[in-house]
C-alpha cells in the first residue's frame, strides 16, 4: 500500500493509499481489534512527522486504542503533548500500542479503561487526567458505537438504539460537563462527527442521528463556553478504515468500503485525519469555533 514518507510530502491524494481490504471481505468480531483487521490502518507510525505544535499540552483522546483515536494520540504526541486514552477493557492489547507509540514520541501516555456508557466512568476520565496532568488542555471526543442494519429502522432494536445513543452522546455530554471547570482560557474541545450527519445511510440510522446531534452540541456548546476561552469545533470524517468497519459491516460492504462512498474512490486512512485533529487543538485555530471540518475524500 504506499503512503507519503510524512504527511507533508506532495502525492495525487487518489493513489496515496490503495483500496482497504479489497478482495478481501472479511469481518471480524466486535469491538475490532486492529491485529485482525484483513489491511492493517496507516495509524501514522512511519508517516506523521510533529513539529512541536502542542508542546507541554495536556490532552484527553476518547477511543484512544485504535483508528482515528489512535492516530490522534500519535500524532499529539509527536507535537509534545501528553495523552490520557479511553477505551474499552477488551481493547486493551490495542491501547497498550497506542501508549507505546506515546512514549515512543517521549511523552506520557495515561490509560482509563471504562465504558462511557456509564456516568461515574466519564467523570473518572476527566479525574485521573486532572489528577496525573495538573489540568486539560484537549478533550477530543471520539469513542462511538454503530451496528450496520442493512433493514433499516425495522432491524434497529431499542437496546441497540440505546447503547448507540449512551455511547455518542451521553458520554460526550457528561465528558464535556465534567471537563469544562479545568478548561483554561485557550483549551479546545474536539467531537469526532461524521458525514452520516450529513448523508445518513439508511442501515445506519441511529448512528447518523448521533453524528447530527454532535454537529449541533459542539455549535451551542461553542457558543455556551467562549466566554470562558474555551474553543469547540468538530472532524467530520468520510470513510475511514478502522476496525469497526470490518466489526460492524456485512463482508461485501467491507470489501468495497470507500469505493463509491467518496469522489477519491477510497477510504482515509486514520493518518489522514489526525492533522485536522492537530489544527484544532493548536493555536493556530485561534478564531475558529463552532465549526466543523469535513475531512471526506470529497464527500458532501
Amino acid at each position: 500500500m504506499p503512503m507519503a514518507e510524512d504527511q507533508y510530502g506532495r502525492q495525487d491524494p487518489r493513489k496515496q493509499y490503495g483500496q482497504p481490504a479489497e478482495g478481501e471481505g472479511v469481518t471480524i468480531e466486535h469491538p475490532g481489534r486492529t491485529g485482525e483487521m484483513p489491511d492493517r490502518p496507516d495509524h501514522g507510525e512511519e508517516s506523521y512527522r510533529g513539529c512541536g505544535r502542542l508542546e507541554g499540552y495536556k490532552a484527553v483522546v476518547t477511543g484512544g486504542d485504535s483508528g482515528i483515536g489512535r492516530a490522534v494520540a500519535l500524532a499529539f504526541a509527536r507535537e509534545g503533548a501528553d495523552v490520557l486514552i479511553s477505551y474499552l477493557p477488551e481493547e486493551e492489547q490495542d491501547a497498550q500500542e497506542t501508549v507505546r507509540l506515546v512514549r515512543d514520541a517521549g511523552r506520557t501516555a495515561v490509560t482509563v479503561p471504562g465504558d462511557l456508557r456509564e456516568e461515574a466512568q466519564c467523570r473518572r476520565v476527566i479525574d485521573r487526567a486532572v489528577a496525573e496532568f495538573g489540568r486539560i488542555d484537549v478533550l477530543v471526543n471520539n469513542a462511538a458505537y454503530q451496528m450496520m442494519q442493512p433493514g433499516g429502522i425495522a432491524d434497529i432494536t431499542t437496546e441497540q438504539f440505546d447503547r448507540v445513543l449512551k455511547t455518542n452522546l451521553y458520554a460526550m455530554f457528561w465528558l464535556c460537563k465534567a471537563a469544562v471547570p479545568h478548561l483554561r482560557p485557550g483549551s479546545a474541545i474536539i467531537n469526532t462527527s461524521s458525514i452520516q450527519a450529513f448523508d445518513p445511510s439508511p442501515g445506519l440510522l441511529d448512528y447518523a442521528t448521533t453524528k447530527g446531534a454532535i454537529v449541533n452540541f459542539t455549535k451551542g456548546l461553542a457558543a455556551d463556553v467562549i466566554g470562558k476561552g474555551i474553543r469547540v469545533n468538530s472532524v467530520a470524517p468520510g470513510p475511514v478504515w478502522t476496525p469497526l468497519i470490518p466489526a460492524t459491516m456485512p463482508a461485501e460492504k467491507v470489501e468495497s468500503f470507500g469505493k463509491e462512498e467518496s469522489p477519491m474512490g477510497r477510504a482515509a486512512q486514520p493518518a489522514e485525519l489526525a492533522p485536522a485533529y492537530v489544527f484544532l487543538a493548536s493555536q493556530e485555530s485561534s478564531y475558529i469555533t463552532g465549526e466543523v471540518i469535513k475531512v471526506t475524500g470529497g464527500s458532501r
